[in-house]
């Protein structure tokens, strides 16, 4: 079967991230029985450079079309004074919005080579596999209304507005139970209750679909600030974590530095499934566009490469395949190659493509 992938570059390091990922596109078109047809398009600052828009309507045309998306990074200080509705960020979240892609899946996985890397004692994050399902089109990204108004007095007073449906909620839900299903069966759901009605709506539609539905996973309540403390304090005793836009944007982001680098982890964003089966998704890693280390070949292009893992995983039903991708990276790391954000002493240290070269390779290896 052919999959028709986009790919998205974006901004800063995303072009070379995305271009190793082409890369191991290429390997596994040519060794795993595989077909990709691939198209690009701009997306973000460079977007909105070259069309005055940071997401264009024929960019979308494509991505509603493809089998999935392969995203790389927006952003920059050169596109900080633009108005909110032209920053490169807007441009993701009409990806995300156009697309329906409400459920966004970060793993934060320690890779035992890495242990040493973290922030954290070894014996804290050793072992480490959380996976955080964050709903992605709701809350306060979307809410409206979402305005800067000028007071009678002179000063200006700015307005987001956090909303959740009872809809909304029930597919997240479900989603982490699903998953949670696959895994360690225990979902803790973060939300704040104690302050928030949206998080009292939260855990009462989180608990009612667990027990109507859901009675075989164990399911815990956290308020979002213990959550956040509790990651530093005992990651390990989380499986999966289910928390609404804004929440899962800080805690999986919290969740990642566990683990050595932010630019380690990848991300997949799901939509709802049509009649045929077919599902939207794109696929990112949660690295930014580091724009201090942009065009220098130094970005761990690690993330980008597990994000196609879950695209495998995911989006084309390839478990094996996704599987051998997770290994010939954890092989590469435990043979003590490092980029510069994960480098240790007594390691290899390798730019972007001498790190995707090694992985290459370690899939010759393990496939031979």
């Amino acid at each position: 079967m052919t999959y028709n992938i986009l790919l998205l570059p974006g901004d800063g390091i995303g072009p070379e991230v995305l271009e190793e990922t082409r890369r191991v596109l290429g390997w596994y078109s040519a060794n795993r029985n595989l077909a990709f047809e691939t198209t690009s398009d701009l997306v973000g600052g460079i977007s909105f450079e070259t069309h005055g828009a940071p997401a264009t309507d024929a960019m979308m045309k494509k991505a509603l079309a493809a089998d999935a998306v392969l995203f790389g990074a927006v952003g920059g200080p050169k596109w900080d004074k633009l108005p909110f509705h032209q920053k490169p960020e807007q441009g993701l979240l009409r990806l995300r919005g156009d697309l329906g892609l409400f459920a966004n899946l970060r793993p934060a996985l320690c890779f035992d080579a890495l242990k040493d890397a973290s922030s954290l004692r070894p014996e804290i994050v050793a072992g480490l596999d959380i996976l955080i399902v964050r709903e992605l089109t709701g809350g306060v990204y979307f809410g409206k209304p979402k305005e800067i108004t000028e007071l009678p007095d002179g000063q200006k007073r700015a307005v987001d507005t956090q909303v959740y449906t009872t809809g909304e909620i029930e597919r997240i839900a479900r989603v982490a139970f699903e998953l949670a299903r696959l895994r360690g069966k225990r979902v803790a759901s973060a939300e704040k209750s104690n302050v928030m009605v949206t998080g009292v709506l939260w855990r009462e539609v989180v608990t009612r679909v667990h027990d109507k539905e859901f009675p075989d996973v164990a399911l815990s309540h956290i308020l979002a600030d213990n959550c956040a403390m509790q990651l530093v304090r005992n990651p390990k005793q989380f499986d999966v974590i289910v928390t609404d836009n804004l929440f899962g944007d800080v805690l999986s982001d919290e969740a990642a530095q566990l683990t050595g680098s932010i630019g380690m982890l990848p991300s997949a964003s799901l939509g709802a499934k049509d009649a045929n089966g077919r599902q939207p998704s794109l696929y990112e890693p949660i690295h930014g566009s580091a724009p201090d280390i942009a065009g220098k070949g130094l970005a761990n292009p690690i993330a980008a490469i597990l994000s196609f893992a879950m695209c495998l995983r995911y989006s084309f039903g390839r478990v094996d395949d996704a599987t051998l991708l997770e290994k010939a990276v954890e092989r590469v790391l435990a043979d003590g190659y490092r980029t510069g954000d994960i480098m240790q002493a007594g390691m290899t240290k390798v730019g972007t493509t001498a790190m995707t070269d090694a992985i290459l390779k370690a899939l010759d290896k393990l496939s031979g």
